[in-house]
């Protein structure tokens, strides 16, 4: 069993997916945690599982959930130490036939709430010197995604934001990490409309929730700014670095073109 260095925590999109997951490890290792999404049915169940568990139903695409989570972020009295920004959804298919209404929902909610959230956070924890923030984001983040390009988009800036916060943090007693998995099994691909993802890519390019839910807390434990999860993505990240970003868009689109 897991052992953490932080003792309460609030995760976000934890009804299924990497959220759950995490909220799962976080409980078998005696966390209490607060449960937040939209689906207070869904997080019931993985409360009742552990002690020390709440539920916090809140819909993060709206002002109202972002403020809610912030007020329990941002609690003196009942300080949470970890708080993991992992709602999020993506968007399949070609820009210009997309629904704007659908990709602006998106930017509420991969971009505003994690920053306003995320704020909230990392304000309450300097202020008593020590916390842990972990963002959810993508290996997506470090290239242009064709096909899913606001997502892509959206996980950039998460990850940029993160890197910059890691370092603003540091010698505060604050941890701030951004966590970028690759493919991984859970209710994303149905939200996004890549459930084909499964059929198109070999088993060996998928990771699985539990393995990425434990890189991320061990992560930001650890304080490490950025944790990508599989060799096979390590990899990636390390050449996309090398690889000149027109030949490496120009990769994406093809692969893009091929999905289709």
């Amino acid at each position: 069993m897991a052992s953490f260095p932080f003792t309460t925590a609030l995760v976000t999109g934890a009804s299924s997916g990497i959220g759950a997951e995490m909220a799962r490890q976080l409980g078998r290792a005696g966390v209490s945690t607060v449960l937040v999404a939209r689906r207070g049915d869904k997080l019931r169940e993985i409360a009742e599982q552990f002690d020390g568990f709440s539920v916090l139903e809140a819909d993060l695409g709206t002002a109202a959930g972002q403020d809610a989570v912030m007020d329990a972020v941002g609690n003196v009295e009942d300080p949470i130490d970890l708080v993991v920004n992992n709602a999020g959804f993506g968007t399949s298919g070609q820009f210009a036939e997309l629904v704007a209404d659908r990709l602006g929902d998106e930017v509420e909610l991969n971009v505003k709430a994690l920053t306003r959230i995320s704020n909230a956070a990392a304000r309450a924890m300097a202020a008593r010197g020590s916390g842990y923030l972990l963002n959810v984001s993508s290996v997506a983040s470090f290239q242009a995604a064709p096909g899913l390009a606001v997502y892509a988009a959206t996980k950039a800036y998460v990850t940029s934001l993160t890197e910059a916060l890691h370092e603003e943090m540091r010698g505060t007693g604050v941890h701030v990490t951004a966590l970028c998995p690759g493919l991984t099994k859970t209710e994303f691909q149905e939200h996004s409309n890549t459930t084909e993802y499964e059929a198109t890519f070999p088993d060996f390019a998928w990771t699985s929730a539990e393995s990425v839910a434990a890189a991320g807390l061990d992560g930001v434990a650890k304080n490490k700014t950025i944790v990508v999860p599989g060799a096979l993505y390590k990899g990636l990240v390390v050449t996309s670095d090398i690889t000149p970003r027109a030949f490496a868009r120009r990769l994406s689109g093809l692969a893009s073109s091929v999905r289709r």
